[in-house]
């Protein structure tokens, strides 16, 4: 516990430094390093306190004056070579999906990473990682106030997951699946929500097939994931089908939040009593208790004036099968 004479410091600090709608926050930031200054820790686990402070201040910088627009991250070998067809696909797949009104988020680094910044142009970001081998930033972004770079591995992956709207994915190396298992993983899990996974790759190439052959004949046959999880990804061999899965996953559906037990997925626009019907129908087996119905925001969503524009409808999800969750999401587009 913090004695008196410090809490009164920390709250004469707050009153001059925080906002009306972040004290709090700021607060129990501070209380939790101050308590810190009790445990036996190391310069080490100081330092690294310390950088991923002032990482997550620098990631939070440069995306805050983005956030009202949907991104995309893209993931890919830094060993593509630029006279690769997989390169031009990269860079024709980020400059397409910019001109729709998305913008791009790259590792930052060469090959598949520098075509997503090539196509992307001023809509692009890149979050470099330090090595100490590799990797300078990319020619197309390392001029740009839009690049952030970063010590931590794991500050650098949460901002790819946590700043963007959807993930794709061409073929690369460990790194690669590296992104691909922790983002099925993350929706899987329900640590993030629901997004496209899309998988891309060349007509003729067989990368992804091979890679997803393991979920089919290994980890399905026992029993490891579920054979809903294979809902959460898709391989596409083509930019204009990779957009428009894109494109389509927010047509309908806006975003999806908890609110205590209940799941409350917000609309760009309202559905009928016909379609709802059609989800309850559908997705009975996700439910816990009740139906899936029509709602207004929930005082919690009230209170943090969170998309109250929005349409709604909430139920209570099983928290399990986030899989079908992301079909469900695919149903309310089809409408």
């Amino acid at each position: 516990m913090l004695n008196e004479d410090v809490v009164e410091s920390i709250d004469r600090l707050i009153s001059k430094i925080g906002k009306k709608d972040n004290q709090k926050a700021l607060k129990d930031i501070i209380s939790t390093v101050c308590k810190l200054s009790d445990v036996d820790i190391n310069s080490g686990d100081w330092k690294l306190l310390s950088r991923s402070i002032k990482e997550f201040r620098k990631s939070f910088q440069g995306f805050s004056p983005y956030r009202d627009k949907r991104k995309v991250a893209i993931f890919g070998s830094a060993r593509t070579p630029e006279a690769d067809p997989l390169f031009k696909m990269a860079e024709a797949f980020s400059r397409g999906i910019t001109q729709k009104g998305f913008m791009v988020i790259t590792g930052a680094g060469g090959g598949i990473m520098e075509a997503g910044n090539k196509g992307g142009g001023d809509e692009s970001f890149g979050v470099n990682i330090k090595l100490p081998f590799e990797q300078s930033a990319n020619d197309y972004i390392k001029e740009s106030n839009k690049l952030i770079s970063y010590n931590y591995f794991f500050i650098r992956k949460l901002m790819f997951i946590k700043e963007s709207d959807a993930t794709v994915l061409f073929p690369g190396g460990f790194g690669t699946l590296d992104e691909a298992y922790e983002g099925l993983t993350l929706i899987q899990t329900g640590k993030s929500l629901p997004r496209p996974i899309l998988l891309m790759q060349n007509p003729g190439d067989d990368y992804w097939q091979k890679w997803v052959s393991f979920f089919t004949e290994i980890m399905l046959r026992d029993k490891y994931i579920s054979p809903d999880d294979m809902e959460l990804f898709r391989i596409c061999e083509s930019n204009d089908e990779a957009m428009a899965q894109i494109e389509t996953f927010y047509k309908t559906y806006h975003s999806l939040r908890y609110v205590g037990d209940m799941a409350v997925i917000r609309l760009n626009s309202p559905l009928t009593d016909a379609n709802i019907q059609a989800l309850n129908h559908a997705f009975s087996d996700i439910v816990v208790e009740g139906d899936i119905h029509s709602a207004e925001p929930f005082p919690e969503e009230v209170e943090s004036r969170d998309q109250l524009k929005k349409h709604r409808i909430a139920f209570r999800f099983n928290k399990i099968n986030f899989g079908r969750l992301v079909s469900m999401v695919q149903m309310i587009n089809s409408f």
